[in-house]
């Protein structure tokens, strides 16, 4: 009895000892000091900054952090901008103001930063973006917010800290043109799913958002002088869904918000082929008179405008004039890829005459490179979609047109395309292009993918997004995400920064802010993502 007594009485010690040592645990636990933050360097950001330049103790955003901007509307925009971004996730007012000394300023100034460039200096008193134009300070923003942590992206109140680290960014663009396609004529997408796109394009400092609105499956905007363009030929789309078309109105809100991002709305009427929606809507543009149904498959290559009618030139007239009078930006895409139902004596004759109707309403023409085959315009623009074996004589007259004077905007399929599939065993996507996983689409160098094409011929990138395969936004942002950012940084950093093991690394820091975005995207083996996206 007693022996029970002693050994109950050992049991009921040693479990108080253990509540005991427990509880100093906890104790212990609770009191340890957290983790010093530290802020990403300054050099961690996609696309790749000029120069940067690391020193001093970093900048912190507070409660009583201010965002400060001269008197211009378009500084402020900016400045509203930025707040509206960190005041969901910092939980600070965050106030725009004219006055007051330090916190966030955001500067337009005379300095040598070009139409696009900004300087950024951050130091323990205070961060300033300077840039020459609103465009500048605005791409400047991007690079601030991916120097902060990425729960800044979130939507509800983060515990921080919230700092940038300390020295000075100088940063300026390669090229003037760096561009996304979105096809929204194989399937339609609405104005809050190209809105979307066009938030994360920024991101990356895309400055050119070039929107496919027709072709054999779908026509997307209204036209008041051909309304069954729209109506009619806008009412399916691959698959035989039910397609939509965008009145002039939401067009206009697209410009404008795209505009909001400092994104210029390129759009595009593909012809004399990719037609038949056109030619489903309107007998008189058929040559023979007869109106085809409408298409939903995805073939290619087959329709084509009656290049012989007079009528045909009536209604380029009439959709030129109506969306280039719906389009502030310079420039305005004939498309002309894949006219294999039209001769090239037809096809050059087309052109002529067209061509000279985009100069009538005061844009500029950009065409497929196949508008190398006739004669470009003074002043337009190429867009190469070739593949690494596309054949000499092709290339050779695309060089020639180069030499001739007509720029071009790169986009090679088996790199830039973003509906090319990853692998065979991505479940989105063709693949008539090859396959193009992440280190492919980001290895190249614009300024000597085409030998013999003058440095001063190539404006620029674009990564294009054909949508045979995709319906909603989580599928486009599956095929962009990780391969968009890589071109956006072949668009804007210096050649000199091009390095695939540097860049993987600054890649793979990226997937916690798409999550963060909610943005869906695919864990490529080829980038060290450790813990991203668990």
């Amino acid at each position: 009895m007693r022996d029970g007594l002693v050994r109950q009485r050992h049991r009921t010690l040693r479990l108080l000892g253990s509540l005991l040592l427990v509880a100093v645990g906890v104790g212990v636990t609770q009191a340890a000091p957290a983790r010093a933050a530290v802020p990403t360097p300054l050099d961690r950001v996609v696309p790749a900054p000029a120069s940067a330049e690391p020193g001093g103790d970093p900048y912190r955003i507070t409660r009583s952090t201010h965002i400060r901007v001269d008197g211009s509307r378009e500084a402020r925009g900016v400045a509203e901008y930025l707040a509206d971004l960190l005041r969901p996730s910092t939980g600070y007012r965050l106030p725009v103001t004219t006055h007051g000394r330090g916190g966030i300023r955001l500067r337009l100034s005379h300095g040598d930063f070009g139409p696009e460039g900004y300087r950024l200096n951050s130091d323990a008193r205070s961060l300033t973006i300077s840039a020459r134009t609103p465009a500048g300070l605005f791409h400047g923003v991007q690079t601030l917010r991916q120097l902060l942590p990425a729960a800044v992206e979130k939507d509800s109140v983060q515990p921080g800290p919230w700092l940038v680290a300390g020295g000075t960014i100088e940063d300026t663009p390669r090229y003037g043109w760096r561009g996304a396609m979105l096809d929204v004529s194989r399937h339609f997408f609405t104005v809050g799913q190209v809105k979307r796109y066009i938030d994360q394009l920024a991101l990356y400092k895309i400055n050119k958002l070039h929107l496919h609105l027709s072709d054999d499956q779908g026509w997307r905007i209204a036209v008041d002088s051909w309304p069954r363009l729209a109506t009619h030929g806008g009412s399916t789309e691959v698959g035989g869904g039910p397609g939509g078309y965008y009145t002039k109105a939401q067009y206009k809100e697209i410009v404008r918000y795209a505009a909001s991002r400092y994104l210029e709305v390129v759009p595009e009427i593909d012809m004399p082929g990719h037609t038949n929606a056109a030619l489903a809507s309107y007998a008189e543009l058929n040559c023979d008179g007869v109106a085809p149904p409408l298409y939903t498959g995805t073939e290619v290559g087959f329709s084509s405008l009656c290049v012989g009618k007079e009528i045909t030139y009536d209604f380029v007239d009439d959709v030129i004039r109506e969306l280039a009078a719906l389009t502030p930006g310079r420039y305005l895409h004939i498309g002309g890829d894949e006219a294999h139902s039209t001769s090239h004596e037809d096809y050059v004759k087309f052109m002529d005459r067209v061509q000279p109707v985009v100069a009538k309403y005061g844009k500029t023409v950009v065409g497929w490179h196949q508008l190398t085959g006739a004669t470009p315009a003074r002043g337009a623009l190429a867009q190469y979609w070739g593949l690494d074996r596309t054949s000499p004589e092709e290339k050779a007259q695309v060089v020639k047109a180069a030499q001739s004077g007509t720029g071009l905007i790169l986009s090679p399929a088996d790199r830039a395309y973003l509906d090319m599939k990853y692998t065979k065993d991505t479940p989105l996507g063709l693949s008539w292009a090859g396959y193009v996983e992440v280190q492919r689409s980001y290895d190249w160098d614009p300024g000597a993918y085409l030998p013999g094409v003058p440095a001063g011929a190539v404006r620029g990138v674009e990564a294009p997004m054909w949508s045979e395969t995709l319906e909603n936004s989580g599928q486009i942002e599956y095929m962009a995400f990780p391969r968009l950012p890589g071109v956006a940084e072949l668009g804007w950093s210096p050649a000199s920064t091009h390095d695939w093991e540097r860049y993987k690394v600054r890649l793979a820091a990226q997937a916690e802010r798409w999550d963060a975005l909610g943005i869906q995207w695919y864990r490529s083996p080829q980038v060290p993502w450790g813990a991203a996206g668990q």
